[in-house]
């Protein structure tokens, strides 16, 4: 890997242990620089280290038994800063979201909560993350540092997100309040990085819900796996792409692979 170019990948693997088969070879056939991964389902203890070490990856992760979890893989020496917020104190919040930095580069992998429902406490939770993490980039951060936001972030932020918008309104996925709090992000300076490669590109998701059959195929899904970036990393993007074709083999995630290359 060229020492001035920059990959970075999100992937919610729906429990890592059950898609091995499927990261490990996309990693040998991928080598990011870095690979974000959110709900992981496995405890620390359990957490199936050993194959990533094979390939001489290090691995960063922090996990609940059966629900949520994220780790990041990587072939550089990363420096963890905080697992959730700064002030994070709930074992919950440590297991959706890491700040780290590789190589400079500050990364942000999170796994904001879905949100249940629009009249559940967890929406209002979902809210407030977006909030919290907005006020994270103002302090800690600002538009001219070199920052990468990825993960699931369960929203869908324009109708060309989402199959059948017009049936979405009231979901929490795409919301008009959960897309305002998306959007803020833009607002203050951070890019979408697969929008500046497919501006306006239909039919382009990340997630094909289980329940739907043939989803894939028929181009039932959402694109609510994002990479962002501010201006600095935004201005040297080179490519950003879905790879579909994890979605497509047996046993998968019903996430695939978000990428984004940077060449400085």
């Amino acid at each position: 890997m060229k020492n001035d170019s920059f990959t970075v990948a999100t992937f919610n693997t729906n429990g890592i242990r059950a898609r091995l088969h499927i990261i490990i070879p996309w990693l040998e056939k991928n080598p990011v620089d870095c690979l974000c991964l959110q709900e992981t389902k496995v405890q620390d203890g359990d957490f199936p280290i050993e194959p990533f070490e094979k390939l001489g990856l290090n691995v960063v992760f922090r996990g609940q038994k059966a629900y949520n979890g994220i780790a990041v893989i990587s072939p550089h020496k990363m420096e963890p800063v905080f697992f959730g917020f700064p002030d994070t104190k709930d074992p919950e919040e440590q297991a959706r979201q890491v700040c780290l930095k590789v190589r400079g580069i500050h990364i942000i992998n999170s796994y904001v909560p879905q949100g249940r429902s629009l009249d559940h406490p967890a929406f209002q939770k979902k809210l407030e993350w977006f909030s919290r993490l907005l006020e994270l980039m103002d302090s800690d951060f600002g538009a001219s540092s070199k920052v990468i936001w990825c993960g699931d972030m369960n929203v869908a932020p324009e109708p060309i997100d989402v199959y059948a918008p017009e049936l979405k309104g009231n979901h929490v996925c795409f919301h008009e309040s959960v897309r305002a709090a998306f959007k803020r992000f833009l607002h203050w300076g951070m890019k979408d990085c697969f929008r500046l490669i497919h501006p306006g590109e239909p039919k382009q998701y990340s997630f094909f819900d289980y329940r739907i059959p043939k989803s894939v195929e028929r181009r039932l899904g959402w694109r609510i796996d994002h990479i962002l970036s501010t201006g600095p990393l935004a201005s040297c993007i080179k490519d950003s792409f879905i790879d579909l074709e994890p979605r497509m083999l047996p046993k998968p995630s019903d996430h695939t692979f978000v990428v984004a290359r940077f060449e400085f």
